[in-house]
């Protein structure tokens, strides 16, 4: 049961690319995310409201890092994939999230003193250059004039606010039980995104809603938001982080599918080197950093 709620829960997560790309003309990206968020709150707001209430002193204490989570984890994050998908494929999108791994590493090398050592470097590097080939689509003469698509570097900065939301997260009070963080987070998201939900209506840029834009909000904010919430904890309670972790790589083939089927998108052969890459890089980062660190731990 575990191996189906985490292949699940991936699923959803690719299925949510796609779906803002195949509804990107009809709904504004800031209006879609508020949507998707604000309508996953109504859902759990009866079971997690008198959750937050018994633990508002514990809120109230730490109410600076719940705030900067909930703005990176929520709204800057999954705001900056819908921007990017207005002007990049469900597939570049998709393909760039392997690529959050290696930024933690970066991150945490850089800025947290985290022993790296030079095999990790090395994929570090390999991966990145995997990111490159997907942003400039396999066409050096991109790199060279930096003429970047724009939806493809907000997709990037998607991947560093997820990035520094994970690494953030060890600082998230560990009296505070999952659910409570989750909503919590969603309502601080909500109440953010609402004046950028009001700029782009004031701006005229108004939500189309029909039968396929409302079955895709719907979908957003049950599947990739709570459903996959639950089943991925319960993945991990029943695996363990480490196992379960290696479920995210399902989501690049996982996105490329369902971009196939559902949005006729094309899948050139570069999309195929900057995974090969990107999963090389992890494996030499991630898998082979981890064994070097086994190795020099005490017995």
């Amino acid at each position: 049961m575990p191996y189906f709620l985490l292949t699940m829960t991936v699923l959803f997560w690719a299925g949510n690319f796609v779906t803002a790309r195949g509804i990107h003309a009809d709904f504004p990206p800031l209006t879609m995310s508020f949507m998707r968020w604000g309508l996953a709150l109504l859902i759990i707001l009866p079971f997690v409201l008198p959750r937050i209430w018994r633990k508002r002193a514990l809120i109230r204490s730490n109410l600076p890092i719940l705030i900067v989570l909930a703005v990176l984890g929520v709204a800057c994050f999954n705001s900056f994939v819908y921007l990017g998908v207005q002007t990049t494929q469900a597939t570049n999108a998709t393909l760039m999230q392997s690529a959050i791994p290696i930024l933690i590493l970066i991150i945490s090398s850089l800025f947290l003193g985290e022993t790296v050592v030079r095999r990790q470097w090395l994929g570090v590097a390999i991966s990145l250059i995997g990111v490159l080939m997907l942003v400039a689509k396999g066409d050096p003469q991109v790199l060279m004039t930096l003429s970047f698509n724009r939806g493809d570097l907000w997709i990037l900065c998607a991947v560093l606010c997820w990035s520094t939301y994970s690494i953030l997260l060890r600082r998230k009070p560990v009296e505070l039980d999952g659910f409570t963080f989750f909503g919590f987070t969603v309502l601080i998201a909500v109440i953010v995104l609402f004046p950028f939900m009001l700029s782009e209506y004031l701006a005229g840029e108004r939500p189309g809603w029909n039968s396929s834009t409302s079955s895709a909000i719907i979908y957003m904010a049950i599947c990739p938001s709570i459903l996959s919430y639950i089943f991925w904890n319960r993945g991990v309670a029943e695996l363990g982080a480490a196992k379960a972790g290696l479920f995210i790589h399902l989501m690049p083939p996982f996105g490329l599918i369902l971009s196939v089927i559902f949005l006729n998108e094309t899948v050139e052969p570069f999309h195929f080197i900057g995974m090969g890459l990107i999963f090389s890089g992890i494996y030499l980062a991630i898998i082979t950093g981890r064994k070097h660190n086994e190795k020099k731990a005490p017995a």
